[in-house]
């Protein structure tokens, strides 16, 4: 019997939860033996001409090793290159200084770096720094950047750092019954994962180590390389334990480049950690967009036109958020066979907190401006959304799907999956409820919301294209290793990897040892980013494991003086056997002893992966008070075979929880002056448990063609899903008191307002 396909508990977790995971803090390699603390001064205004930075009080104060700044990183021998990390043609104008050089774009660049004997004395050196900024006017909003009126980087001569999409299409809503339009707000959050950013430095002989928590050391190997002026061969990038990283964590940032410099120019390896309010304020955030929706059909729920023009901010320099708008246009359409679409984005730099990915990026902002523009034109036309969706996705039978916006969708049977959510909970049992509620005039009001999602996943391009390299290895003690490519943050790959693994050789998973995030290690990966690990990393894995095999059937063909072509796995053995004759055979171990039996294997994968599923959320809102109680939450999250169900939903749990927290709580806000309003999570509504229902899971699995194991991505599938539906909810309360739409996030202030203005 197969070991794919159960609930196989992770192996990660009985360490975890008795000695704990040791996270980059925790280090104590020898190799960091009498480190040294570096604390950043931070910039206190969001836009400014950086006058002088005095570190003369600072450098004289108990226990200080050194102070830099800019000018001490600039240029010659050993200077180093700002992170240009979203495209080259910006790298000279729009690109990250490691340190504040010249000018100030945010409230928490940094502007100089202390370093001291103790973590505490460089909390007081870091306040006898004196930073003289001249401040210049702060663009905040969006659309205001776009009008170009306060440039942040005059010698690119626009705010503006990508276009997507064509021409405006004046007649695509000619011959609609009904048009709707609204515009939309999609907030800024914090990404907030609970181990904060981290790093190490030392040098070992003459190659400088850093330890960082990453999503890819192979990707931050690339960024501090460059940055640093080094030869690949030159740095080591180890990545320990992950508390967490959601996007934010998928590459190195300045603050890990200064720590390389510093550890090479000291002579001495040096730490940093973060504070909880560095963390809000300056780890890359993530959404932030504001879309323009129009949407159009006839009176008979037939779609006939969509149309979303997104304005991105992508904060103070362009990282990832200068192109998430482009998958924001690739999914616009979403799981509808719309005959015209048009998607338009614009993205621009403004002097808040840089934009990255965000588990999702860019592809639940599509999702949330569809779902909540089908719910819109239901409400215009008075039709059920339920009916409307049905009546309007692409059927089982298109795919492969061509949609207008682009993505090829590989497999699918969406109405499937709205028709098992929608049983599951008991929908026509919760809208008789919602009637009677309104129909006493209830003061507490019930919202059904429903969302209808794919996304895509495996697009994100590594160093060998859409693949992911592997190595399995059998020792002769009957173990394995296996190395991999992708770094897992909480993902459970030790678990996984080693089911495919076991799965083949029948060796228990006990005695697989996954290693990951070394660059010594493994040399090249892709990492843990776009939902890509199991459908390319584990791809990889199970193809090497399968080329493994024959390579011990090889052998033992040899020694059991027999055909190849008739010998088999014995995985009750770990074993190769001569079919029908099981006493002849020779298990990997042995075949492990006389030589190494070891294969390494790069897989691609035949193009990237829609998963898809469906999402219904029932809410209690209290119209008197504007507050909201998420009763329940039920989903459809199609990820293809599913390889293990406890796995995927934990994966499903916390997309979920993340999906809701943004609906109802979380937004990132900054005032006129640019100044955060967030720093700490007593200001910043951090979902928790308490907030939240049971989940109720429905299954459901659609194999894909694009790789061998048929999976699809599950990582970030419930917070594109879970979104819009609680989003849906809330407002579908109070639709029959006029209220149409709020932005989100629908906080009880929110609803008030809306309540108290209809």
């Amino acid at each position: 019997m197969s070991i794919l396909g159960n609930r196989v508990e992770r192996i990660e977790d009985p360490r975890l939860l008795t000695s704990g995971g040791v996270y980059t803090d925790d280090l104590d390699d020898e190799r960091l033996t009498g480190a040294a603390y570096v604390t950043f001064v931070r910039s206190s205004i969001a836009h400014g001409r950086l006058m002088a930075v005095d570190v003369t009080a600072a450098r004289a104060a108990p226990g200080v090793l050194a102070v830099v700044t800019a000018d001490d990183l600039r240029g010659g021998d050993g200077g180093v290159a700002p992170i240009a990390t979203f495209s080259p043609e910006w790298s000279a104008e729009m690109a990250q200084p490691v340190l504040a050089d010249g000018v100030v774009r945010f409230v928490g660049e940094a502007v100089a770096a202390v370093v001291t004997e103790r973590r505490s004395q460089g909390e007081d050196a870091a306040e006898l720094v004196e930073v003289d900024i001249e401040p210049m006017a702060a663009v905040v909003d969006p659309r205001d950047a776009a009008a170009d009126g306060e440039l942040l980087f005059p010698a690119a001569g626009t705010n503006t750092v990508a276009e997507y999409g064509g021409q405006p299409q004046p007649d695509l809503f000619a011959d609609c019954e009904v048009v709707v339009a609204q515009e939309f707000l999609n907030q800024r959050l914090a990404p907030a994962p609970l181990e904060v950013r981290a790093c190490a430095a030392a040098m070992d002989d003459d190659r400088l180590v850093i330890w960082t928590p990453s999503q890819g050391a192979q990707g931050s190997k690339a960024v501090l390389t460059a940055a640093l002026g080094l030869d690949p061969g030159a740095v080591r990038v180890i990545t320990p334990d992950v508390g967490g990283g959601f996007g934010a964590k998928s590459g190195a940032e300045p603050e890990h480049v200064v720590l390389g410099w510093l550890a090479r120019r000291l002579g001495r390896p040096v730490r940093w950690v973060e504070t909880r309010s560095e963390n809000l304020v300056t780890m890359p955030h993530g959404r932030a967009q504001v879309q323009q929706v129009t949407i159009g059909g006839r009176r008979d729920g037939t779609l006939l036109a969509y149309a979303i023009e997104v304005l991105q901010d992508a904060g103070a320099y362009p990282k990832l958020g200068g192109m998430l708008p482009a998958l924001t246009c690739l999914m616009a359409p979403g799981v509808y066979d719309v005959p015209r679409l048009s998607a338009r984005a614009r993205a621009v730099v403004t002097n808040t907190t840089p934009i990255s990915a965000y588990r999702g990026a860019g592809r639940p902002e599509a999702t949330a401006a569809i779902e909540r523009a089908v719910d819109m034109f239901a409400a215009e036309i008075g039709m059920d959304p339920a009916e409307v969706r049905r009546r309007n996705v692409v059927p089982p039978e298109a795919f492969p799907f061509q949609t207008k916006g682009g993505a090829l969708y590989d497999s699918g049977a969406y109405a499937e999956a709205l028709d098992l959510v929608l049983e599951a909970g008991g929908y026509a049992e919760l809208r008789a409820e919602q009637a009677e509620r309104r129909a006493r005039g209830d003061v507490v009001q019930l919202g059904i919301g429903l969302s209808a999602y794919v996304e895509i996943t495996g697009a994100a391009e590594g160093p060998n294209g859409l693949g992911e390299n592997a190595t399995v290895e059998v020792h002769a003690d009957g173990t394995v290793t296996v190395l991999t490519g992708t770094s897992p943050h909480g993902q459970g790959h030790a678990t996984a990897w080693a089911m495919l693994v076991s799965d083949q050789l029948g060796i228990g998973i006990d005695k697989i040892t996954v290693l990951h995030g070394d660059t010594d290690l493994v040399p090249e990966g892709g990492g843990t980013v776009a939902s890509r690990s199991l459908q390319q990393g584990g791809a990889a894995v199970h193809q090497a494991t399968a080329e493994l095999v024959d390579v011990a059937r090889r052998r033992a063909a040899e020694l059991l003086e027999a055909n190849p072509d008739d010998l088999v796995v014995d995985t009750d053995r770990a074993a190769i056997a001569v079919a029908g004759t099981p006493a002849s055979a020779v298990t990997f171990a042995e075949l492990a002893a006389s030589e190494p039996l070891s294969v390494a294997t790069m897989f691609s994968a035949g193009g990237p992966t829609f998963p898809f599923g469906a999402h219904l959320a029932a809410v209690e809102v209290d119209t008197e008070t504007g507050k909201v109680v998420l009763r329940r939450v039920i989903t459809v999250d199609d990820a293809g075979t599913i390889l293990n169900p406890l796995i995927a939903d934990g994966q499903r749990h916390g997309g979920i929880a993340q999906g809701v927290a943004q609906a109802l709580f979380e937004e990132v806000t900054y005032d006129a002056d640019g100044n955060p309003q967030n720093s700490t999570f007593a200001d910043y509504a951090f979902v928790s448990a308490a907030e939240l229902p049971s989940f109720e899971l429905v299954t459901m699995e659609t194999p894909t063609p694009m790789n061998p194991l048929g999976a699809k991505g599950i990582g970030e599938a419930g917070t594109i899903g879970a979104t819009p539906a609680v989003h849906n909810a809330v407002v579908d309360a109070l639709a029959h008191l006029g209220i149409r739409h709020i932005d989100m996030p629908a906080t009880p202030r929110r609803v008030w307002e809306a309540l108290t203005a209809r």
